[in-house]
């Protein structure tokens, strides 16, 4: 899976956020929404050759049915510019730089693990920090059902748009960010098949730190806005906003 989080930022120093998300999450495999709450370490920052994000989640929605029980899940997204490679711009127009991807997907109750390796396009566009999109291969390195998982699948491949913009109104500073994504249907090692599934994660953050304390950038609140179509490979759909608080470290 991509990021659930904000994926492919480019900051100009390292960023470190504690997000704490909380609304009525869909158990796929049930039908049935519990009031869940997830907590998020997210880190994006830059190396001398391109930029890293990172983050960790831990979600429960109190129930003993499987999923998201104390679940732990992270992603790890390191990529290698070319342009830092080449010392010179390496895109055309409104492309800004060409990126090779490495991505690790681990959910530890689940015992997921998946190699996500492809491009990156950073894009310049008005209005916006960063807007990227992302063109993954998904390569399943799972131990499936005989390691005590889900079932392993085979390959597929996946897109993904994220991005941020900051803008003021009526004398407050917002945040607009978050991503999308598109993950290609793969059959499983039981003979069954997932469905291509889509997942848009937009967020709106309003900044109370600037607000309430004139400290700008260390603590936003606001919503997240879920809609997965095919959770999962289900044939669930999920249409759902959760609260969101996030402490900028």
């Amino acid at each position: 899976m991509f990021a659930a989080a904000l994926v492919g930022s480019a900051p100009a120093t390292a960023q470190l956020e504690a997000q704490f998300a909380f609304g009525g999450l869909l158990n796929p495999f049930t039908g049935e929404s519990r009031s869940t709450a997830v907590s998020t370490i997210q880190h994006a920052g830059t190396w001398a050759l391109g930029e890293t994000f990172l983050f960790l989640d831990h979600t429960d929605d109190r129930g003993a049915d499987g999923f998201n029980d104390r679940d732990i899940y992270g992603e790890w997204y390191p990529t290698l510019s070319i342009s830092s490679l080449a010392g010179r711009r390496a895109g055309l127009g409104p492309v800004r730089d060409i990126q090779v991807i490495a991505g690790v997907n681990i959910g530890i109750v689940s015992r997921v693990r998946k190699y996500l390796p492809g491009i990156r396009l950073s894009w310049d566009l008005p209005g916006f920090i960063f807007v990227n999109t992302d063109f993954t291969a998904y390569r399943d390195d799972s131990g499936g059902v005989d390691s005590g998982g889900v079932p392993k699948t085979g390959d597929g491949w996946g897109w993904d748009v994220s991005w941020l913009s900051i803008f003021g109104l009526a004398g407050q500073t917002f945040q607009f960010t978050g991503h999308a994504e598109y993950v290609s249907g793969v059959g499983d090692e039981l003979g069954g098949e997932l469905n291509s599934w889509v997942l848009a994660q937009p967020q709106l953050r309003w900044d109370l730190g600037e607000a309430l304390a004139g400290s700008p950038n260390t603590l936003h609140a606001g919503f997240e806005y879920q809609l997965w179509l095919n959770k999962l490979g289900t044939d669930e759909d999920e249409n759902t906003i959760q609260f969101l608080l996030v402490w900028i470290f």
